[in-house]
């Protein structure tokens, strides 16, 4: 199936993406994380295996290219939570005003710091936003968000990855929505390791078909 190559207003920007769209029965719209983008190879894998399981994808730069640019400098917008997820928000917004995405309900996959930022946008829409998934994400990074959002959230960690399984676990227990921790043997904070990132999509799919149906 192909992408479409679409733009999306953002607030004062317009922001780059990749739309690709199913017989679909939801849409996700990708959070990339710390210095990733549109073209993770890692985020192109799971929305094609989401793609194969019937939900529509949106993967996006959260960042315009003059963004990018500073930010590979001084590496702070990438953890400018509050501007990542207006911008997720944003795009949430405009899938809705899509006439090919208006009346897909709406799932964020979130990775590394993306995580912080969809489970903020997370509970800015909550009527239009189904479910989150974090691959190896940041949900810390939501502070006091974390206990409005209504979404079910699914975290996935890496069974190596000791630092961010704590952030995780501490997150964990500040969420009130349905949630579950999944912790996935021998991955680490990329998930590298053969196999790893397959089972991380396949929890994906999972979870988005479950709550996105």
């Amino acid at each position: 199936m192909k992408e479409l190559e679409v733009t999306v207003s953002a607030g004062p920007v317009t922001l780059e993406g990749n739309l690709g769209i199913p017989n679909a029965r939801g849409i996700v719209l990708f959070a990339h994380g710390s210095g990733s983008g549109r073209h993770s190879p890692r985020n192109r894998y799971v929305a094609e295996v989401l793609r194969k399981a019937g939900l529509a994808t949106l993967l996006i730069d959260l960042l315009t290219p003059e963004e990018e640019e500073v930010d590979l400098r001084t590496r702070h917008l990438r953890f400018d939570i509050g501007l990542l997820a207006d911008r997720l928000a944003d795009a949430t917004d405009w899938l809705a005003q899509e006439p090919d995405t208006q009346d897909l309900r709406v799932g964020y996959f979130g990775a590394s710091t993306g995580a912080g930022a969809a489970l903020v946008a997370a509970a800015k829409r909550p009527e239009a936003v189904g479910a989150v998934v974090s691959r190896g994400g940041r949900p810390d990074l939501a502070g006091e968000a974390l206990s409005r959002v209504a979404a079910p959230t699914l975290l996935i960690v890496g069974g190596e990855d000791e630092p961010v399984i704590d952030m995780n676990r501490e997150a964990f227990a500040h969420i009130r929505a349905e949630k579950k921790l999944e912790v996935v043997p021998r991955a680490t904070h990329l998930f590298e390791e053969p196999g790893t990132l397959e089972e991380v999509a396949r929890l994906a799919a999972g979870w988005f078909a479950r709550y996105l149906d």
